[in-house]
């Protein structure tokens, strides 16, 4: 039996499914739970400090993207959505054997799914984590939000640095 018809080497050449899907659900279960809480707590705009005025707790809705662009588009997002969705899971089945990039591809499914739900659900992305100083606010977000970002940074990573991808690579 050669080294490619082995199944060791058959096993090692697949993606990582089980970190996929895991991170995945993770991030989903993470972002609903956390905007469950902030639904059943704050009405819309309301808001609570946490670390005085650096980090506070705001219930917002954002029915466009990222940044509030596009307002008032969460059906089309919902569909676009579920084109991302399917796109990242045929990347993973490609290129999923990397840790890091099944890393990155399970924050960001996690992410686009979290989002989703909300659109569906609610019409629009309820984002609550509010940072900043005085009149200098970054956006505010959620867990979904958080995963994809961290996800593109990831990636980008990866785009420069291509030995990343070795780091735990699989066959």
């Amino acid at each position: 039996m050669t080294a490619e018809a082995s199944p060791v080497a058959v096993r090692a050449g697949r993606p990582r499914w089980l970190l996929f899907a895991a991170l995945a659900i993770g991030i989903v279960v993470a972002d609903q739970v956390t905007k469950g809480i902030v639904v059943g707590a704050l009405a819309i705009g309301e808001r609570v400090d946490v670390l005085g005025d650096l980090v506070r707790i705001v219930h917002g809705r954002n029915s466009g993207m990222l940044f509030g662009l596009l307002p008032q588009s969460a059906t089309a997002f919902a569909v676009v959505s579920l084109g991302v969705i399917a796109v990242i899971v045929w990347y993973h089945s490609r290129v999923g054997r990397s840790l890091f990039t099944s890393i990155a591809l399970g924050l960001l499914l996690g992410g686009a799914i979290g989002n989703l739900i909300d659109r569906v659900r609610y019409g629009s992305v309820i984002d609550f984590v509010d940072m900043g100083i005085g009149g200098w606010r970054f956006y505010t977000y959620n867990v979904a939000d958080a995963a994809i970002s961290t996800s593109i940074v990831i990636l980008i990573a990866l785009a420069l640095f291509p030995r990343l991808a070795d780091v735990g690579a699989r066959g």
